[in-house]
């Protein structure tokens, strides 16, 4: 299959503003069945061979042990028990309000039951306190298999470049994972310098940016940016970042709020002789200007080939 294969925003708009909800149906029962992990790993997706998986959850909820996968192969919602059941159902003809349903009587007929505190969106046009809960969306109805699949199949590549960077850096980082609340597909390095957030800062962001980070992903496009792109960002940002130029050619600085994003557009990536090796000279020229202007110990840190140990000239088999 073509590398990076076209995913223009405009074309899968109403697939791509409907399946979000679905995931955030399903990213909020894993907010209420699993773990806390810090940074809020434990809510984030994992790619697989088919789509998109929640992971094992259960148990610490007093549910049983059971998983939630969307499957764009197939295109079904399938929800897996530890004790081998199954069950799934379409994701073609759904509206928000009857993938909401549907997925809470599936699990209820396998002996799930997960109350969702807040039953609607969040950080969609639609969230907030007043917004219209899941239940209510009959609007967002749209599912197109083959812009599903599509954007599954991006998925798929863009984590790997992303697994294939993060093999570089030997210090504390997330997993290659999936966020539900912007649909982007991410993985950060830490310092482990502890980050003061200011008092009035919300729970969920307080969380997310305890400690100093630069992050790394891409995502499909939104309202600000029309359009899919690679991205980078530290945070805290560092004084004169945006001045550090950025690999290719292409990319460039972004203007976000009081900070700036390091975009690369994924129809550029795809102009490049070699895309692949593209999006890695993106993003180490971010984590560079990054980790530069906020003095980390870049050498400490390196893991060339993804190897600590300096004796070593391969992996073990």
């Amino acid at each position: 299959m073509e590398m990076f294969p076209p995913i223009p925003l405009a074309e899968w708009r109403g697939t791509k503003e409907t399946l979000h909800r679905f995931t955030q149906v399903v990213g909020k029962i894993r907010l209420a069945a699993s773990v806390r992990r810090n940074h809020w790993w434990n809510v984030a997706f994992h790619l697989t061979g088919r789509g998109i998986t929640t992971r094992p959850m259960g148990q610490v909820d007093g549910n049983p042990v059971f998983t939630i996968d969307f499957d764009f192969v197939d295109h079904r919602l399938v929800v897996a028990m530890a004790d081998g059941r199954t069950e799934s159902f379409p994701l073609l003809g759904q509206s928000v309000a009857s993938f909401y349903r549907q997925t809470l009587e599936t699990l209820a007929g396998l002996g799930v039951r997960v109350e969702l505190p807040l039953p609607r969106p969040y950080r969609l046009a639609d969230s907030g306190d007043s917004g219209r809960p899941f239940a209510e969306d009959f609007e967002h109805a749209t599912y197109d298999p083959v812009w599903a699949n599509r954007s599954w199949q991006v998925l798929g590549q863009v984590g790997l470049v992303l697994e294939e960077f993060a093999a570089r850096f030997s210090g504390k980082v997330s997993p290659v994972h999936l966020f539900w609340h912007s649909l982007d597909i991410a993985h950060t390095r830490f310092s482990g310098r502890a980050v003061d957030q200011p008092a009035q800062t919300d729970p969920v962001t307080r969380e997310a940016y305890s400690r100093e980070l630069i992050s790394f992903g891409f995502w499909f496009g939104d309202a600000n940016l029309g359009e899919p792109a690679f991205y980078s960002y530290t945070a805290p940002e560092p004084a004169h970042l945006a001045e550090d130029p950025l690999t290719p050619a292409s990319a460039r600085w972004v203007e976000l709020g009081n900070s700036h994003l390091a975009v690369l557009r994924y129809d550029a990536a795809r102009t490049e002789a070699d895309p692949r090796a593209a999006v890695l000279a993106f993003y180490e020229s971010a984590y560079r200007a990054g980790a530069a202007r906020a003095g980390w110990d870049v050498g400490r840190l390196a893991c060339p080939g993804g190897i600590t140990d300096p004796r070593l000239s391969a992996p073990p088999l």
